[in-house]
């Protein structure tokens, strides 16, 4: 089995609320592809996960927020539910850290509600986007152009709709990452 990113190192940023398909898919994914994947939240707790608004399964966290570096990470993923993206984007590590990567030029990925975070951190202006459509008026009124379609890349700036959506998101990431190796090397 081929490891397109085999050696790249992805952060995901989450907190209890997670929509739990938007964190185990990406994570499942990009680990097949061969990059280590760390769970980032704010507590060094187990966060709880949801399918849709049923409670899903206890997310194991790798790391906390305050003890990590953007430095150590090729790639941030951002996955969606309403409650869990509702709460990282008033933590100011999370939105630090989220900065960060758009400072570094690293590729970013949200999906769902996630755009929410990179709203707050205020790195959306003027980039093209999709998203749940509920918070399209959120994306508009912060200055990014949002569009109805299953995966947008901008910039190294993925964003996808809902968990439809997942295997394009995936595959824009893993191509995201493979083409910025192809960059380095």
């Amino acid at each position: 089995m081929s490891k397109p990113i085999k050696g790249r190192c992805i952060a995901i940023i989450a907190t209890d609320g997670i929509e739990q398909s938007e964190l185990e898919t990406p994570r499942d994914v990009l680990r097949d592809a061969g990059a280590r994947v760390d769970v980032i939240a704010p507590r060094k707790h187990p966060i709880q996960g949801f399918r849709h608004r049923d409670k899903g399964q206890l997310v194991e966290v790798d790391a906390v927020i305050r003890d990590v570096d953007c430095i150590d990470y090729d790639a941030l993923v951002i996955p969606g539910g309403l409650f869990n993206p509702d709460e990282l984007r008033t933590d100011s590590d999370i939105l630090d850290f989220t900065r960060a990567f758009f400072d570094a030029c690293k590729p970013v990925a949200a999906v769902c509600h996630g755009p929410w975070v990179l709203i707050n951190a205020g790195v959306v202006k003027d980039r093209r986007m999709t998203s749940v459509p509920s918070i399209r008026q959120d994306l508009q009124n912060a200055g990014a152009h949002w569009v109805d379609e299953e995966v947008v890349v901008d910039r190294g700036l993925i964003t996808s709709r809902t968990p439809d959506d997942l295997d394009a998101f995936c595959s824009a990431i893993i191509k995201t990452l493979t083409e910025d190796q192809d960059v380095d090397a």
